[in-house]
């Protein structure tokens, strides 16, 4: 018979997931830094280009930006790319903004499908999954704060996400509310993504940047990542115990 989930073997198991999800997760933003910088000279030039088109459109280039990201984000593409391309064109402040305002909205209009125009196919895609079910039943109970940890310390695809909350009972304001949990982890890739970007200028020759500054930087990147990886592993335990974040049992 397996152990009960909540009992020490389970615990342990869990922590051990964890731990490997977030070793996982630090070699791959150190394997895209040394992509970056392996890439720079022959980057460099093209995202200067890039840069100065976006800053051609005046005001006009955060709003392209952000109504790109709303339809990748509807259309269930990819996110991480555009996330990195916003540290690189807008800085980490403006990027983290844009970002955010473009996956809220583009998140808002996955769940609105799918509670109102696509409800059958989505609730086809997730039937049967017991981590779903489990966020169904912990939402009518708390709704807010599960999808704040969930969004903290997604355990379901981000963009799945989107849709499968749309057939929960949770409402739209609770659900729009809630996105701030994007914060932190927007934050951490589009700080990465304004590093790769001045690598890739500094290798490519196009721009030169100071050693204090940049350790400046690298010492602002690594504080964002110890707190990102502090608050997710918070949430993490907090789904735990809401039995969302753990694996079923046999």
């Amino acid at each position: 018979m397996s152990e009960p989930l909540g009992g020490p073997a389970g615990a342990a198991d869990r922590d051990e997931d964890a731990a490997s999800r977030g070793y996982g997760r630090t070699v791959g933003i150190g394997l895209a830094v040394l992509a970056l910088l392996a890439l720079g000279s022959q980057a460099g030039p093209y995202l200067e280009r890039f840069r100065d088109y976006v800053a051609g459109l005046g005001p006009l280039g955060p709003l392209v930006f952000i109504v790109g990201y709303i339809v990748a984000t509807v259309f269930g593409l990819p996110g991480a790319i555009l996330t990195l391309a916003a540290g690189s064109i807008f800085g980490v402040a403006w990027g983290s903004v844009y970002v955010f305002i473009g996956a809220t909205l583009g998140a808002a209009g996955a769940f609105l499908a799918a509670r109102h125009v696509i409800r059958s196919s989505i609730e086809a895609r997730v039937a049967g999954n017991p981590r779903f079910a489990a966020i169904d039943r912990a939402i009518a109970g708390d709704g807010r704060r599960i999808v704040l940890l969930l969004r903290l310390s997604p355990v379901f695809p981000f963009n799945l996400l989107n849709y499968a909350l749309g057939l929960t009972r949770i409402g739209f304001v609770d659900y729009f509310v809630a996105s701030v949990g994007m914060i932190p982890g927007t934050v951490l890739y589009v700080y990465l993504g304004a590093l790769g970007g001045e690598a890739a200028l500094a290798a490519s020759g196009g721009a030169e940047t100071e050693l204090l500054t940049w350790a400046i930087r690298i010492l602002g990147f690594a504080a964002t990542l110890l707190v990102t990886v502090i608050v997710t592993r918070t949430a993490r335990r907090a789904l735990d115990e809401a039995a969302i974040g753990e694996e079923p049992s046999e």
